[in-house]
């Protein structure tokens, strides 16, 4: 025997596809409602099916957020930089819990007390946002010996160095940078490619670095220079020793003069590393690169927060720590009387970041998305549907004049038809409210 939608018994529990006759999809309700609602002598005369499938659109998604159930989530297994990526299609969470061995939920709670600055630029000792270093230049050559590693400096960066190295000052660039025994010497030319040398020697001279484009420098996560490579014009590879590129990972930047700006590190394995740029140098042995990662230094703020121990689990609050005599304490916080661990929010790099006592345990983030993912996503629960055609209905009435005498009684029906929606949905069952309500002392009459 078949329903409604013509699929026998024996198919459906032969299929995968379990549950979906509770469900309609975004083109039924599309074509029902121009097949119901559009035409001569019914309440939308004329409507382009266009503007239908948008209004539909717009109702599935507000509905998604606060009266559909929410039956998404994503689990992880939280690594040791303490950081989850939000889920492609995450609009909202409903709640974050870690499991333990028995599978059961442990609700953590979101903190207010710490957040992830957007950025932490190269400050000098005056706080001022610059990055210098002290020369020793050479008339005769456009190579200059700096006074310590600088690992931040990287090709392409502006050189300013007045009044040794003549202006115009944003007509002077790094070449090529090269660290030996801690000291880095760069290599300086103009826009054209061709050298630039001091107009005298000098041994002090405080040099000033900038980004081309004029952005703040941003200290990167981590550098590596890797010594004794080899490579060529021809095949994208760059070769060496095994153990001295460990610490390469794919995404890296390529610093070096022999490779365009940008280059990026696209794979690594055994003694070779794979670019995706060509050189226009080959050099067949005694190479020297600057590896820079693509993600930026940990603030100071996260770098703190994610190493500290919660104080939810410094101490077991039975002893005296907890209630010195000094009554300078009064009373535990109630968002911090559980050892679950908390977590924090980046909408800017898109991440939840936890405290350190939930490294390695399984998380799981049950979220709100707005239905419009995946065509497999874009159906509405049968409790919704007259909630969908209500909601279409106002908003194209709304949108023309000749049918705003209508607008105020469709807006009414508009939010019964939610109201409903939201009862149904709500899936209150009065026999698993009355076992709740056993345990309160109430009495149950029923």
């Amino acid at each position: 025997m078949g329903l409604l939608d013509n699929q026998k018994a024996q198919a459906y529990y032969d299929g995968n596809d379990y549950g979906s006759y509770q469900f309609v999809s975004l083109t039924d309700i599309i074509n029902q409602f121009m097949l119901v609602y559009v035409g001569e002598d019914k309440i939308i005369p004329k409507a382009k099916r266009l503007d239908v499938a948008f209004h539909a659109q717009r109702a599935l998604a507000e509905l998604s957020f606060d009266t559909f159930k929410s039956c998404k989530a994503q689990e992880i297994t939280v690594p040791a930089s303490l950081q989850m990526i939000l889920p492609q299609d995450y609009v909202n969470y409903t709640k974050v819990s870690w499991v333990d061995s028995s599978g059961i939920k442990h609700l953590m709670y979101p903190t207010s007390k710490t957040s992830n600055p957007s950025s932490n630029p190269l400050q000098d000792s005056d706080g001022l946002f610059k990055l210098q270093a002290i020369g020793t230049l050479n008339q005769a050559s456009n190579d200059i010996a700096l006074d310590g590693e600088y690992k931040d400096i990287l090709v392409g960066m502006i050189v300013k160095g007045f009044p040794h190295i003549a202006p115009p000052f944003s007509d002077t660039f790094v070449r090529a940078t090269e660290t030996t025994g801690g000291i880095t010497t760069i290599t300086i030319e103009n826009k054209t490619g061709l050298d630039v040398f001091p107009t005298q020697d000098n041994s002090g001279t405080t040099l000033t670095f900038e980004n081309s484009d004029g952005s703040l420098i941003l200290p990167q996560k981590s550098s590596h220079i890797v010594e004794n490579l080899s490579w060529n014009l021809t095949d994208y590879k760059i070769t060496g020793t095994a153990s001295e590129l460990t610490d390469i990972k794919i995404g890296m930047i390529v610093s070096h003069d022999n490779f365009p700006i940008g280059t990026v590190v696209t794979n690594v394995y055994t003694t070779t590393i794979v670019v995706d740029k060509l050189p226009d140098t080959a050099v067949a042995s005694g190479g020297e690169i600057t590896f820079i990662s693509s993600d930026l230094k940990d603030t100071d703020t996260w770098s703190n927060y994610k190493s500290a121990t919660p104080s939810e689990n410094q101490d077991d609050y039975i002893d005296d720590t907890y209630w010195p005599m000094d009554g300078s304490r009064y009373g535990l916080d109630p968002q911090h009387a559980q050892a679950n661990g908390s977590f924090y929010i980046d909408c800017v790099s898109g991440k939840i970041h936890f405290s350190s006592n939930v490294s390695g345990k399984t998380v799981i983030l049950d979220y709100i998305s707005d239905s419009l993912g995946t065509d497999e996503e874009m159906q509405v629960h049968k409790f919704a549907e007259e909630a969908m055609y209500r909601w279409i209905l106002h908003a194209i009435a709304s949108s023309r004049m000749i049918t705003q005498q209508l607008v105020p009684r469709l807006k009414k029906e508009k939010f019964a038809a939610i109201r409903t929606a939201k009862l149904r949905l709500s899936n209150l069952k009065i026999e698993e409210l009355t076992q709740i309500l056993r345990g309160k002392s109430k009495q149950i009459k029923h």
